[in-house]
């Protein structure tokens, strides 16, 4: 096996380590929230925690790691990730909802540092390997999608008289795990300059390239529905009577949806071009927007949220392949720190949104909410396109 791939193969365990504990808590979260909320409204707030963790750690990490590397961030996070989730765990033994939310937005930083696997999978591959390395890093949240369900029921009453507190601990041993993995990992070193490398333009300049633009909006409104969507999902079919296990069977579904086209996504991306990808993937949450407000019956969510997932994939996939066409070397840090500070900002907002909303508006109100902003998105994807006059990423990717 060659170096790029023992890097991906690293980083998608690590991936597989970090998205396992973030299912655990997105399926636990908010029902931990409704228990200890002062009121039903911010149950989601603890979710929504973890989405402003991840936006306030960003940029951060993305220049700490410009500095230092790869290793000594990744290391960092899962130590915030270990450190976030035993707070939250006294949290709820100490029936503290402040603390509750102060551990997940620990774990939010963990998740600044983890969402850079992506990029540093991308750095150690060649050009044709690129997009398949993004991928197949993702691909990592299979496991997640299979483990963290089950080992959210299976851990709920482990500590007793504090529900919830046990899966917590959970993410405690699964943060742990993947800090000794990266202390070992060949991950790549800090980015040096080199002779005759072309300097690094103001950010102003890259972020007015319609790739870009397309890029960044491909990846943030993927994201941000999912979150928006995933996250009020339980809070519904706990209203529509599904019980927790009907809301645990989706949310694993979902998952799966959303990381196991990624074994294929990169090939996928080099025989269609980026184009055609985050369009259809566009044209996906579409169709799970028509089939949840047809109704509110078990296959409606099952449906739903498995579009859902893929919706996602395409998108982030195809938004991240094109980000790598739009910097320079020089620039890389600056650009990714942006790049997904504007996508977690978007997935914080809809996080802390998703509790009103489903309040307010229902849940066949909040989806069709989402319907504007896909076609922003399906425009900008096209523009992006027409601008470059053809689709590198069939061939650059």
């Amino acid at each position: 096996m060659d170096s790029q791939r023992r890097t991906v193969l690293a980083l998608a365990t690590a991936q597989a380590l970090f998205q396992t504990g973030a299912v655990l808590i997105l399926t636990v979260g908010g029902l931990a929230g409704q228990l200890l909320a002062p009121e039903r409204s911010l149950a989601t707030l603890p979710i929504a925690s973890v989405a402003l963790g991840t936006a306030l750690a960003t940029i951060p990490a993305s220049l700490f790691m410009g500095r230092l590397g790869r290793r000594a961030g990744f290391v960092l996070g899962a130590g915030f990730g270990a450190a976030g989730a035993a707070l939250a765990a006294f949290a709820v033994m100490a029936a503290s909802f402040p603390l509750l939310c102060l551990g997940t937005l620990l774990v939010g930083f963990y998740q600044g540092f983890a969402q850079f696997y992506r990029f540093a999978a991308a750095e150690a591959a060649t050009p044709e390997y690129r997009s398949r390395a993004i991928s197949l890093v993702l691909a990592g949240g299979v496991v997640a999608a299979v483990a963290g369900p089950h080992l959210g029921a299976a851990t709920r009453d482990m500590v007793p008289d504090a529900v919830y507190a046990g899966s917590f601990l959970a993410v405690v041993a699964l943060s742990l795990v993947a800090a000794a993995l990266l202390t070992w990992a060949p991950l790549p070193s800090p980015l040096k300059a080199t002779a005759g490398e072309e300097p690094a333009r103001p950010l102003s300049v890259v972020a007015r390239q319609p790739r870009f633009v397309a890029a960044v909006t491909a990846a943030a409104v993927g994201f941000g529905v999912m979150v928006l969507v995933m996250t009020a999902t339980p809070l519904s079919m706990m209203a529509h009577g599904h019980g927790v296990g009907g809301a645990a069977t989706v949310i694993q579904w979902h998952v799966l949806a959303m990381f196991t086209p990624s074994f294929f996504t990169g090939w996928l991306v080099k025989r269609f071009g980026l184009t055609a990808m985050m369009l259809t993937g566009v044209a996906l949450l579409f169709a799970e927007v028509m089939i949840v407000i047809s109704g509110a019956a078990m296959p409606h969510y099952l449906a739903g949220l498995i579009l859902l997932g893929l919706g996602w994939n395409f998108l982030y996939v195809g938004g991240s392949t094109l980000l790598t066409q739009t910097y320079r070397p020089s620039e890389r840090g600056r650009v990714q720190g942006l790049n997904d500070f504007l996508i977690v900002a978007v997935a914080a907002v809809s996080s802390f949104s998703a509790g009103a909303m489903v309040e307010h508006l229902g849940w066949r109100g909040l989806n069709l909410a989402v319907l504007p902003v896909l076609a922003i998105a399906a425009v900008t994807i096209a523009l992006a396109s027409l601008a470059q006059g053809r689709d590198d990423g069939a061939t650059a990717a």
